[in-house]
């Protein structure tokens, strides 16, 4: 695996403070049932990472204390392979919180987790799933063979639970991305080229598709060493910057837990090791501050942010503006 962070670190990025932090962003572990290609996490069936109880009980303490944190976004790897997932889940939707699970689909049909999307269902919980095309060779040259049969079977059993329908109070959102070293095609007619061909060829409905370009680190960012690409895709990223981005893009307000329980200003952030705080401080426990504390403090930043405000733009909400000029295909 090769380092991105030294090739990063230099960086133009514009500064950033943070705002109010209305997102809490944890992930729950590394380990996966997939290895997928454009993983920024790096997560795979042989990651032992998983946050423990004692660290989950402070994440609920921490939102006890913290009324302006709305959302509680659950991610990994899998996060739903972590024990503790269901008790989060059912905690933050007892405190009111829009709770978030980011879904791989295969995870569907995993052993011991048959009932998992009536339990999504039950508890109101918003699946935000990736689907990184509507064309079967493409998901699974990039999530491995068998991945999209199993995703289209995911997704029709989330539809028959009402996940997807209007007025269900289930929402249902997928997630894009690019096949190799591009940026995004524009989210509103990629989202129609989705709904059309899923709904003509599965009977598939969904909310709304979030296209998010993929970030030059870990495992993406490796390939991209190895082949020789990732020179030229930065020089895309940062050619394609936009001013009006920077304001919108999601660490302003999202803060993110790794499985340990220390703080980062967001999940790309994490896997590059850069904590939340100046460089060369201790990092910073979600048991040493409050949400209120953090408003206004500097964000770190590096090269990759450009991948957040390139083009169109790319939160873990889709893009942060529209684009109007490419073709609308999941096929590069």
């Amino acid at each position: 695996m090769h380092a991105t962070l030294p090739l990063l670190a230099i960086s133009t990025f514009p500064a950033l403070d943070r705002h109010s932090v209305e997102t809490l962003q944890v992930n729950l572990g590394y380990r996966c049932n997939q290895s997928c290609l454009h993983c920024h996490v790096n997560a795979g069936p042989q990651r032992k990472e998983e946050m423990t109880s004692e660290t989950i009980d402070a994440v609920l303490a921490f939102i006890a204390a913290s009324p302006e944190v709305k959302v509680l976004d659950l991610t990994g790897g899998a996060p739903e392979l972590n024990r503790h997932f269901r008790r989060l889940v059912v905690a933050g939707r007892q405190r009111g919180l829009r709770v978030i699970d980011r879904c791989n689909l295969t995870i569907l049909e995993e052993a011991g987790h048959e009932d998992l999307a009536e339990f999504l269902a039950g508890h109101g919980v918003e699946v935000v799933a990736s689907l990184p095309c509507y064309l079967e060779e493409n998901v699974d040259r990039q999530r491995g063979k068998g991945t999209f049969d199993a995703s289209i079977r995911g997704l029709q059993r989330l539809n028959a639970l009402g996940y997807g329908a209007a007025d269900s109070g289930l929402p249902l959102n997928l997630v894009f991305n690019p096949q190799g070293p591009t940026l995004p095609p524009p989210q509103a007619p990629l989202a129609a080229a989705y709904r059309e061909h899923l709904g003509r060829e599965f009977g598939i409905v969904f909310n709304e598709l979030f296209t998010l370009s993929n970030m030059p680190i870990q495992r993406f960012g490796s390939m991209l060493i190895s082949k020789g690409q990732f020179n030229s895709y930065m020089q895309l990223l940062r050619s394609a910057h936009r001013d009006d981005n920077v304001e919108q893009v999601m660490c302003r307000k999202l803060l993110s837990i790794d499985w340990q329980g220390y703080l980062y200003d967001c999940d790309f952030n994490q896997q590059l090791g850069l904590p939340l705080g100046k460089p060369g401080r201790p990092r910073v426990h979600i048991t040493e501050v409050s949400a209120a504390a953090l408003e206004g403090r500097p964000i770190r930043v590096a090269d990759h942010c450009y991948g957040c405000t390139a083009g169109q733009g790319s939160s873990c909400g889709g893009a942060l503006g529209e684009e109007v000029a490419a073709a609308p295909t999941c096929g590069t």
